[in-house]
């Protein structure tokens, strides 16, 4: 007799029916079957195992095949999210998963909680200075070593087909040019007017066009030969001209609004414009000078214009001098240069780091030897210059792999991010031969530079020379830099949880699938004994599922 009263049947082996089955199963499961529930009311055991023959018959029609395609279809689908989750790491520096999770999917769950709005309190000067530094830290800067678009860019592009400048960067330049060569006063003559829109243009050629009409309309329009010496001219020859005519009309304009910059606010404002203009194609005639080997005649160019015009630290020209002198060899000068920059009150560069670095290691560099050193240890100008590289590698942590050649360089852009990769471009770009041409300094920059880590362990947090390295830099990296370079990020992230997680998958999928493959009818029994091993947990789970 059944639990449910039905005579259960003997004697020769008749044919198996479902209600019989079910019978069966509730005697093998003996008093686990016949436990007391929560209230005190004995379980049902038919209502709770009624779905187990049916998952068992489901089971035992199940081919050899359907396992290898099931276990080759989540090893392809697995493999296929791995390959995005790192492709996805690569290019934004995050997890796409993380990052959908956190943002989309966490507020709808109530992750996220409202809190109250925190009241300000007035902070201390300390923290007022941390906060200005940290936003001038992540402040993207004019390139002071730039190169000529025509002359220079377009080369490349000629011959590599590639484009050495983004979208991003040409954008911000373009602002550039709003700002240093346009003002109020620009409606009152034709062919300022017709500049003020061509500095809008998108298209060079449309801005080439605008030139020439802005030419034609008045001879002694300088933005007009600025734009010409920068887009137009393809050799650095042609440049000249182009910037020496713009000079000649520069100066003509400036000396007459010298002589009216009181009368009005409008005055004053075209007078700051077209000072804007003489500053800037001075800058770029040096700049001229020092790429045709005239470099005495750009050093001089360069002392003058900071001497003529010391209020226009935005163009970093100082850097231009440095670079000059360092042609020129001329070490006790760029030491008198750094005297005066490299001070605690104005904003640091790699180039003046790394200079600083370079006299250094030029004075023991020589006779430097990293066995003789840990044997003897170092002297006291060796731990100059030693610690003059850690203070420089902590500034930008990037340019050592550019300097050593462990990076591949590219044509630097025309905005650098301080600290950041795109400033390490720009000044390797420039300064490497200045370091190779020195023996042994690029040898003691590589036994050196990474004990500079051992000091800030972690650079997010704090610094040691310098304020915390900025979280910022990788993001604007990408916006300055083409697709085709590799971005250095530091510190280096660690792969996310998820790129573990699917990649683990992967291998168990596709391990599984192969012994699916090997061994058919082994792993297909191996799958229903787990399975059918897992149906009673299963039955009990459903029971309880029903009974809430």
């Amino acid at each position: 007799m059944c639990s449910e009263g039905r005579t259960c049947q003997a004697g020769p082996r008749a044919p198996l029916r479902l209600d019989d089955a079910i019978c069966r199963a509730g005697k093998a499961t003996g008093p686990a079957a016949a436990g007391r529930s929560r209230d005190g009311s004995a379980p049902d055991p038919g209502r709770g195992m009624a779905a187990s023959p049916w998952v068992t018959v489901f089971l035992s029609t199940l081919t050899p095949k359907f396992y290898v395609a099931l276990t080759v279809t989540s090893s392809l689908i697995s493999g296929l999210i791995l390959g995005f989750e790192w492709w996805y790491f690569r290019k934004y520096g995050t997890s796409f998963i993380e990052q959908v999770s956190v943002s989309h999917l966490r507020p709808l769950i109530g992750g996220v909680e409202n809190s109250p709005p925190t009241p300000s309190f007035p902070t201390s000067n300390g923290e007022n200075e941390t906060n200005r530094q940290n936003l001038s830290e992540c402040k993207v800067w004019r390139n002071p070593l730039n190169l000529f678009r025509g002359a220079e860019y377009s080369r490349y592009t000629w011959v590599t087909g590639k484009e050495p400048l983004t979208y991003y960067d040409m954008n911000l330049s373009a602002q550039d040019h709003q700002t240093f060569f346009t003002c109020d006063t620009d409606s009152l003559r034709p062919s300022d007017t017709v500049m003020q829109k061509a500095w809008r243009e998108r298209n060079p050629q449309a801005r080439i066009k605008a030139a020439h009409q802005a030419l034609e309309l008045s001879n002694d329009c300088a933005t007009a030969y600025v734009l010409l010496a920068e887009e137009e001219a393809t050799t650095i020859v042609d440049a000249e001209k182009y910037f020496k005519q713009a000079l000649k009309a520069g100066e003509s304009v400036y000396r007459k609004s010298q002589n009216c910059h009181s009368q009005s606010p409008q005055h004053e404002a075209q007078l700051r414009r077209d000072t804007n203009v003489l500053v800037y194609v001075k800058r770029r005639l040096a700049m001229c000078a020092r790429k045709l080997g005239r470099i005495r005649e750009a050093a001089k160019m360069m002392r003058d214009l900071l001497k003529e015009f010391p209020l226009f630290s935005m163009l970093n020209i100082h850097e231009n001098l440095l670079e000059a002198l360092l042609e020129l060899q001329a070490y006790a000068e760029v030491q008198a240069v750094l005297a005066k920059y490299d001070d605690i009150s104005l904003p640091k560069s790699a180039a003046i780091c790394y200079t600083a670095a370079l006299l250094k290691a030029r004075a023991v560099s020589e006779r430097f030897s990293p066995e003789t050193a840990s044997k003897r240890g170092l002297s006291a100008a060796e731990i100059n210059a030693v610690e003059a590289i850690h203070r420089a590698v902590e500034f930008n942590p990037h340019v050592p792999k550019y300097l050593l050649e462990m990076k591949s360089l590219i044509l630097p852009p025309e905005h650098i991010l301080k600290r950041g990769d795109s400033e390490a471009v720009a000044y390797a770009f420039f300064h490497l031969q200045h370091w190779k041409r020195i023996e042994g300094a690029l040898n003691l920059l590589h036994c050196t530079w990474e004990g500079t880590f051992r000091m800030i362990p972690y650079p997010l947090e704090k610094g040691h020379l310098f304020y915390p390295y900025p979280s910022c830099t990788e993001t604007a990296d990408r916006e300055l830099l083409p697709t085709f370079h590799d971005v250095s990020v530091y510190p280096q992230k660690e792969l996310p949880f998820f790129i573990h997680f699917t990649a683990g998958l992967c291998s168990f999928s596709a391990m599984l699938a192969l012994l699916m493959h090997q061994f058919p009818e082994l792993m297909v029994v191996f799958a229903k004994s787990v399975s059918i091993a897992s149906l009673p947990g299963l039955a009990e789970v459903s029971w309880a599922m029903s009974r809430c």
